[in-house]
């Protein structure tokens, strides 16, 4: 052997330390270097020399077959920063120590615990759908007319998972449909703080507050409708019905003709007539 594959060999061996190696490692590249005659050695080169022949003449004081003893104050010091006249400074990095069985374990728990939690996110956000009282059965009960059971199926929902938007607007509709505007308008803004994106959650926000009168905030919640769901012809007829409460009658007109036959052109009737929707 001779060159790199020797001083590999004789590391594997432990009869040279990490120091020792790495400058005859060093030495050896110089050597191949300056085998070219039109090579010029620079400092660098000669610095690297020096130390090679320093550290190989360290390594004959070594007992043969024994193991380098290195101290954990000689690991943890500067000797690996070597200095010369003729050069500067060159880091020489220790090599990577194993981690230890406790850490490698502490990170097994940490992922498992992120996989598990990602899991009981994904149940409690999407899971109660597939249970016997959830969104599909609860709104079955709606669509035949049974709001009372509709009712307790949606509060079984959000007990469950109380950031459910759309169990939220059903329990505001059905509070809304019933007479009970303090309930619907908090179920109504549970929805929407839920899911601030969600066309149904604005929408019956919106309806809210026509029930309610409040005629400019009710406008607003069927502009930010129409605006993410520009076909949804509900809004638009209903926006036009705000408009005329407010007194904008040409831009009220042209919203519900724009929505076309729905029972937002009774807005335009007197007030006594009028139905919210």
């Amino acid at each position: 052997m001779g060159g790199s594959a020797l001083i590999r060999e004789a590391r594997q061996r432990q009869m040279l330390t990490f120091d020792q190696a790495n400058a005859l490692a060093a030495f050896s590249a110089v050597s191949v270097r300056c085998a070219d005659g039109a090579y010029s050695p620079s400092d660098d080169d000669l610095n690297a020399v020096r130390e090679g022949f320093d550290q190989f003449e360290s390594s004959l004081t070594m007992a043969e077959g024994a193991p380098p003893q290195v101290s954990q104050g000689e690991a943890m010091s500067t000797k690996g920063l070597r200095l010369s006249p003729l050069g500067t400074p060159r880091p020489v990095p220790l090599p990577p120590e194993p981690q230890p069985w406790w850490f490698l374990a502490f990170i097994g728990i940490v992922i498992v615990g992120a996989l598990g939690g990602i899991g009981w996110l994904a149940w409690s956000r999407w899971g109660n759908t597939a249970l016997p009282g959830g969104l599909a059965a609860a709104s079955e009960s709606y669509e035949q007319g049974k709001p009372e059971q509709a009712r307790s199926q949606f509060e079984d929902i959000v007990r469950q998972d109380p950031k459910n938007a759309t169990a939220h607007v059903f329990l505001s509709r059905i509070a809304r449909e019933s007479g009970d505007a303090s309930a619907a308008r908090e179920h109504a803004a549970l929805a929407v703080q839920a899911d601030p994106q969600s066309v149904l959650a604005l929408r019956e926000m919106a309806a809210v507050l026509l029930a309610s009168r409040d005629y400019e905030l009710a406008r607003r919640f069927y502009a930010r409708v129409v605006q993410a769901a520009p076909d949804d012809v509900s809004s638009q007829g209903y926006l036009g019905c705000t408009l005329l409460k407010l007194g904008r009658i040409d831009e009220g007109n042209r919203w519900i003709d724009r929505a076309g036959p729905g029972p937002w052109r009774a807005c335009a009737a007197p007030a006594s007539t009028a139905r919210t929707p």
